[in-house]
């Protein structure tokens, strides 16, 4: 493959990661919140409570991970831990209302221009992007990389 082409594509790879990280800026700014942290509320917004490994599951991040960002939440009053009432070993995680507020306002981890440039889009066009962006995830060995704290050094950017 010619190395130009090689370039283009990290070269690309780094304005969507720019573009990514600045729209977490805004979304920290507008709802004191990041994008891991709205992936994840908005994930148990969808489905009501969850347990972690669900909510790990659903949003494809470490429980590990989830039970350091839902740490966050909770001293942020975002979230509450509520036990199960048929078994006491099972905790779930659910919503505040200043929560559902916020997600009631249909806040994104994307900016919505793009998401609406997206849907526009042909059926078609939508598959080959995905796929392509899945082929390159697969490239990155993402599945195999170590997952640092990520939301966590966001979190400390953010506020630099």
């Amino acid at each position: 493959m010619d190395v130009n082409v090689s370039e283009e594509v990290l070269s690309t790879l780094r304005k969507i990661s720019h573009a990514v990280e600045l729209y977490s800026r805004i979304l920290f700014r507008e709802y004191g919140l990041t994008s891991p942290q709205l992936t994840i509320l908005t994930a148990i917004f969808r489905s009501g409570p969850l347990a972690v490994t669900d909510i790990a599951r659903r949003v494809s991040l470490s429980q590990a991970t989830v039970t350091n960002i839902l740490g966050r939440l909770e001293q942020q009053g975002f979230i509450l831990r509520a036990r199960s009432t048929q078994d006491r070993r099972m905790v779930y995680i659910e919503l505040t209302d200043k929560t559902r507020k916020i997600l009631e306002k249909n806040p994104s981890p994307l900016h919505t221009d793009f998401l609406s440039r997206f849907d526009r889009l042909q059926d078609w066009e939508k598959t080959l992007l995905l796929s392509s962006l899945q082929r390159i995830a697969k490239l990155m060995d993402v599945e195999q990389l170590e997952e640092p704290d990520i939301e966590h050094m966001q979190g400390k950017a953010l506020k630099e």
